[in-house]
């Protein structure tokens, strides 16, 4: 299998190279190939002075920390490519600090997909480091990859100077009320991000509550997911008392948090002031004929 990839990515180098008909090809997905980290090294030499390709899709390969590394040194050289997907790659924290260095000096990355590399905490942190100094990076996703509080204070920290990035995808973790906080803290001076995921959390009713209090004075996000974060009716009311007079959000997703009729009422009773809102998910929380 190893050998079959390394001839693919020597094909593949040898056509950007020689054939200019071929120099117009952007975009390359590779998704679910379990090339590993030797065909990750392949990839990248092959692409080490291409100047054409744009997206790179190596997600579900199993490229691991040592892929990673390859992959991260492309970055380094690399002047064309705007966004990578790496999602499902089991880089772990090693492969978080190999993408964190390159990252560090990389000025043409605008997107970065991370989803299900385990990176935890520490691997958080490498990445916040990254973004203290990168002034490129516009989106990360950094779903389902076992962050907990700590991790978001050490995003939360990068937050508060860095006026880059405007998608954040933190669903799928567990950084619970203490992490929505540090967030919540961070984005009272942020001015630049605009999309924020915290889906899936464990955030509850109180996470909730930091989380749209500070969009009384944040006029920057609009779009927010809180779905499946257990905020139940009482989070339900936090966040209808905030959207009252909130006239910058326009997507809230409330997915699967057990409001019932009570905390459907409260938001209802909400929107009949609310002007800016035009998209509003509630699927999946217990509402019936009465909170409808």
């Amino acid at each position: 299998m190893l050998c079959s990839m390394r001839n693919v990515c020597q094909r593949f180098d040898t056509i950007l190279d020689i054939y200019h008909r071929y120099q117009t090809v952007t975009t390359l997905d590779l998704y679910c190939n379990e090339i590993g980290a030797i065909g990750a090294q392949h990839i990248a030499d092959a692409l080490r002075n291409n100047t054409t390709l744009t997206t790179l899709d190596l997600g579900s390969n199993k490229i691991g920390a040592d892929g990673a590394q390859h992959i991260a040194d492309l970055l380094r050289m690399n002047t064309t490519l705007t966004e990578l997907k790496l999602c499902f790659n089991e880089i772990e924290v090693d492969g978080a600090q190999h993408i964190e260095d390159a990252l560090r000096n990389n000025t043409t990355l605008t997107t970065l997909h991370l989803a299900g590399n385990e990176i935890g905490d520490v691997g958080a942190q490498h990445l916040a480091d990254a973004l203290q100094n990168n002034t490129t990076l516009t989106t990360l996703d950094l779903e389902l990859n076992e962050i907990g509080g700590v991790g978001a204070q050490h995003i939360a920290n990068v937050l508060r100077t860095n006026m880059t990035l405007a998608t954040l995808n933190l669903g799928f973790n567990k950084m619970g009320a203490i992490g929505a906080r540090h967030l919540a803290d961070a984005l009272r001076n942020n001015t630049a991000l605009t999309t924020l995921n915290l889906g899936w959390n464990q955030i509850g009713a109180i996470g909730a509550q930091h989380i749209v209090d500070v969009l009384r004075t944040n006029t920057t996000v609009t779009t927010l997911n809180l779905g499946w974060n257990q905020i139940r009716a009482v989070g339900a009311q936090h966040i209808a008392d905030v959207l009252r007079n909130n006239t910058t959000l326009t997507t809230l997703k409330l997915h699967g948090n057990e409001i019932g009729d009570v905390g459907a009422q409260y938001l209802a009773d909400a929107l009949q002031n609310n002007i800016t809102l035009t998209t509003l998910i509630l699927e999946y929380n217990e509402i019936g004929d009465i909170g409808a």
